[in-house]
């Protein structure tokens, strides 16, 4: 399925000194999962207080032209972590206009990647993430379920969520216009690449923001 972004992500987004604050609309536990994990990446204090501005104190790679709007997952066994190499080689099937650059890797094992698409005005951040932060976080990810009635593929997907043991965090940045123009975002470069990693890794992509499943 092609499974829905919010469409405005963060409403009213306030800029000072050209880093975005971002304001959280709902306090679901993924949602705050999601926050807080971009926050352990990226060093951002304060970033778990619900109900207040959140300034973000860092960008993409620390170029002011993009600025960070949402974290998605995608859930696997860890037994299935992609060498460095085979993911490169997944994104780059992408095409030309998707930009892969500062893969990184341990002993060849992916640990994290940048995908800068300029022609929908985005970019993400790719890194792995395993052990015990997964399994508490599947475990809130369950729970949130409960309240939603699934049905067809994704009552299946999220059965499959729950055996996994390892995660991709995709790291959803915005291009910022720096002339004041308005830059439009366009989703279909991370639903491209969403759909890629749970391909390459047989994974499950989930959408905190929304609930959605892929």
């Amino acid at each position: 399925m092609i499974w829905p972004l919010r469409a405005t992500y963060f409403a009213s987004p306030w800029f000072w000194s050209g880093f975005v604050s971002l304001r959280i609309l709902t306090s679901t536990k993924l949602e705050l999962c999601a926050r807080l994990e971009f926050a352990r990446i990226y060093s951002v204090p304060n970033a778990g207080a619900p109900g207040k501005p959140w300034r973000p104190s860092v960008s993409l790679f620390e170029d002011n032209r993009y600025q960070y709007r949402d974290t998605f997952f995608v859930f696997f066994d860890k037994d299935h972590r992609p060498d460095a190499d085979k993911i490169q080689a997944c994104l780059a099937e992408l095409g030309p206009k998707y930009d892969v650059t500062n893969v990184r890797h341990t002993d060849g094992h992916f640990e994290s990647v940048t995908v800068v698409i300029p022609h929908d005005c985005s970019a993400m951040d790719i890194a792995y993430e395993d052990g015990e932060e997964v399994v508490l976080q599947i475990e809130d990810v369950m729970q949130e379920f409960q309240t939603l009635t699934l049905v067809g593929e994704d009552s299946k997907k999220l059965v499959r969520i729950q055996d996994c043991t390892a995660r991709l965090d995709v790291f959803h940045f915005e291009q910022v216009s720096m002339s004041g123009g308005d830059e439009i975002l366009d989703p279909g470069g991370l639903l491209l690449v969403m759909q890629k990693l749970c391909d390459l890794v047989d994974g499950v992509g989930l959408d905190p923001q929304s609930q959605a499943l892929m």
